[in-house]
């Protein structure tokens, strides 16, 4: 009996023992862009059966820990991986503040504490629409990894056409939209086929370096200059600043890779490199309706940034991307003037430079340079098309907070432009050729902005006014465009908005440099008004319409291009009508928006879109919805983090269709001539796309499998590529139309350490 009293006594001393010597592991996860607590994450302690998930508020614990060196894995799809190495001692109690940064951005263990979801970072006109981290990964698609056919399932953006990136704005065509790219417009940032219509494109850059996505829809603030219907600013994102870190992927459509880290011991800088190579090849030759196609595309990304001092940073970025097609293997069925071999060549350089003299003063300047060069060729080598695009740009913008509630913002830009080019075309026999078009000559373009903000009656009332001044050296013209915008509360969640501004954008210079146009033409003119309402519904939650018309004069047209039933007979157009100032045009209508932004749970909208569009031609004396009318537009995208390692997420765009361009008119299934424009239409464009993201997070690694099935439902869409010819006799229309992708599943991995 002693004996059984003194074992069990050494039981329970051992106990005690043991848990004088276990330590406690506990902490919180947040997002890393905007602090809301992460749930559903998986965290694990390497070195033991340690495994957990956090809980609704981010938090996690792990008691009865054992004395030891262990690693802190935080892991969950759509993130980066967070490893900690920590010695914990016997009785100690380690507390973990972790910070997760999505997977297109950059690692880092600070969280930035956002106002809310919903604000924006520069609060200097109308709200913006902003697309970020997992939502413009899964909106890139794997099947492109191409950032601006993310933003084309932003609310009112319309994009009926699965080859091509771009997309149009209100009725306006993307020209008519400027691409700002860490501060500088830039001019064709694409892997595209240059110089003739039957083409596709894709971003330039690649969305992994993308920090930020920002579309300007209308009214925008003055220091965006030379465009007007719509600005999208891209902000490029830095490299990770705490550690060295490695990705590879790879897809059924492209491959790359992404390497970043600090510079130099006390990481006062950080460095960014990405590169990819794409086989779209084998996606054309099973979606292109016509001809086997071979189309190429490598780039190559990189950033560099530095603190020389406390208040002057210094970055380097540069882009070189390149793109090739060849439809050789169709030789035998292509024409004299068919396109069958072309190159196209982009490169981007841009230095920054930002120093703050003062605690509320900024100033930023970039250097940049741009250079695109293109050539076409026919079936026997013959030049079809070719040209050279380059550009210097030096702007800056300098920004002072002189009051708690007041900002006074300014900047200049400066524009040296450089282009040639040439087109020709060949007639069958005798070796004959015609120049359709040739360009040559240089240009200066500049201008300066200020704008004053206010924020009153803590942030209640929010006022903006500016002014910009721009002035082309080819055409003499100088053009003012004042902007005003006003934002109030009357409620503690409900805000309204009214702004107005006008919109000055110059001709190309192969444009004013070319016997088609000349220096006699005048920039466009835009003049936006919009006003907008918006009802947050707790924290996450908003509901959004906007009402909004520009008028627009002065649009550059070729009056009596296009053939069509003149008086009662058939009209033949000439062979190169001039470019002429005559189209004038407004676009009206409204957008309805719901959107839930979270971490957690649902995340995104559902939006609607009305809108007319039309034009006249003042030489003409034609009146007809512009190329890009479209009356309902739709869309929507859904994401759920349904576990840890586990993310779907969906999209559905629908427009009910854009005009088919020109005189046409459809009979017995063929097309005709017509004394009317722009009268027939496609069929509504509907797409869904629907995508699942798997993860596997080792010890050293994590794995990401990405799975997609675009156009789920196998819809018919269709678009214009080209006018071919017509009967003078009896009118009858030779057309090419494309059929857009059926249903294309994809695949791609991701390998990040």
């Amino acid at each position: 009996m002693t004996g059984r009293w003194f074992g069990w006594l050494g039981l329970a001393l051992a106990a005690a023992a043991g848990a004088q010597e276990s330590g406690e592991v506990r902490g919180s996860v947040a997002d890393a862009r905007g602090g809301e607590a992460l749930a559903k994450v998986a965290v694990e302690l390497v070195g033991g059966p340690y495994r957990a998930a956090s809980d609704g508020q981010g938090r996690f614990a792990f008691a009865s820990v054992a004395p030891g060196d262990y690693i802190l894995n935080v892991s969950t799809v759509g993130y980066r991986l967070i490893k900690k190495p920590f010695h914990l001692e016997a009785g100690e109690t380690k507390e973990f503040e972790v910070a997760l940064s999505a997977d297109t951005l950059a690692r880092t263990d600070e969280v930035e504490v956002a106002a809310g979801p919903f604000e924006a970072g520069r609060d200097d006109g109308p709200p913006a629409l902003e697309l970020s981290g997992n939502d413009a990964k899964n909106l890139a698609s794997v099947l492109a990894d191409d950032p601006l056919r993310a933003v084309q399932s932003l609310p009112g953006v319309t994009s009926n056409d699965d080859y091509d990136a771009r997309f149009s704005l209100r009725g306006a065509d993307y020209s008519r939209i400027g691409l700002y790219f860490d501060g500088v417009l830039l001019h064709m940032p694409f892997h595209t086929v240059e110089g003739t219509p039957d083409t596709g494109s894709a971003a330039a850059f690649n969305g992994d370096m993308v920090e930020e996505l920002e579309l300007h829809e209308g009214a925008w603030p003055a220091r965006y200059a030379d465009r007007t219907a719509g600005v999208l600013d891209v902000e490029e994102r830095d490299g990770a600043g705490d550690a060295a870190s490695f990705r590879v992927a790879a897809s059924a459509s492209n491959a790359g890779g992404m390497a970043e880290g600090p510079i130099g011991k006390h990481r006062r800088g950080s460095w960014l490199v990405t590169a990819r190579k794409s086989y779209l090849q084998y996606i054309l030759e099973r979606t292109a309706s016509n001809l086997s196609i071979d189309f190429a595309l490598d780039d190559v990304q990189g950033r560099l940034n530095y603190a020389l001092t406390p208040r002057l940073a210094v970055a380097l970025d540069t882009i070189e991307s390149y793109s090739s097609l060849d439809r050789s293997s169709a030789k035998n069925q292509l024409g004299i003037n068919s396109l069958m071999e072309a190159g196209y060549h982009y490169t981007f350089t841009n230095l920054t430079l930002r120093y703050t003299p003062a605690e509320h003063v900024t100033v930023v300047s970039h250097a940049a340079w741009m250079r695109e060069k293109f050539d076409d060729s026919n079936p026997t080598a013959l030049p079809l098309s070719g040209g050279h695009y380059g550009e210097w740009v030096w702007n800056g913008e300098a920004a002072w907070m002189w009051g708690a509630g007041g900002q006074l913002d300014a900047g200049w830009t400066l524009r040296r432009l450089r282009d040639s080019g040439f087109a020709n075309q060949y007639y069958s026999g005798p070796p004959h050729v015609a120049l359709l078009d040739q360009d040559d000559g240089t240009g200066l373009r500049g201008g300066f902005y200020a704008q004053q903000s206010w924020t009153l009656a803590r942030g209640a009332v929010k006022l903006n006014a500016g002014a910009r001044w721009d002035r082309d050296s080819v055409d003499g013209v100088g053009a003012g465009a004042p902007s005003a915008s006003a934002s109030f509360a009357p409620a503690r969640r409900t805000r309204v908005v009214l702004a107005w501004g006008q919109y000055v954008q110059f001709p190309e210079l192969a444009d004013l440099r070319s016997p088609l146009g000349g220096p006699g033409l005048l920039p466009t003119r835009a003049n936006h008004a919009l006003g907008s309402v918006e009802q947050r519904i707790g924290e996450r939650v908003r509901l959004r319409a906007e009402f909004y018309e520009r008028d627009d004069r002065d649009l550059t047209e070729r009056p009596f291009y296009d053939p069509r039933i003149l008086n009662g007979a058939i009209f033949t157009p000439p062979l190169n009508p001039p470019e002429r100032n005559s189209g004038r045009g407004y676009a009206r209508g409204f957008e309805l928006v719901a959107e839930r932004r979270s971490a957690n749970r649902l995340n995104g909208w559902v939006s609607y879109a009305y809108g007319v569009a039309r034009e006249r031609d003042g030489v003409e004396h034609t009146a007809y919805p512009s190329d890009y009318d479209q009356r309902h537009t739709v869309n929507v995208f859904a994401s759920y983090r349904i576990r840890p390692s586990v993310n779907l997420s969906a999209r559905w765009m629908y427009g009910s269709g854009f005009p088919i361009p020109g005189f046409l008119r459809l009979q017995n299934g063929q097309y005709y001539l017509a004394g009317a424009r722009n009268q027939l239409r496609f069929g509504a464009y509907q797409r869904v796309d629907w995508r699942i993201n798997k993860s596997w997070t080792k010890d050293r690694y994590k794995m990401t499998l990405y799975g997609e099935v675009v156009n789920l439902t196998d819809h018919a869409n269709f678009r214009f590529d080209s006018f071919n010819s017509f009967n003078s006799k009896t009118g009858l229309v030779s057309l090419t139309i494309d059929k857009l992708f059926p249903v294309l599943p994809s695949a791609g991995i991701v390998f990040e350490w």
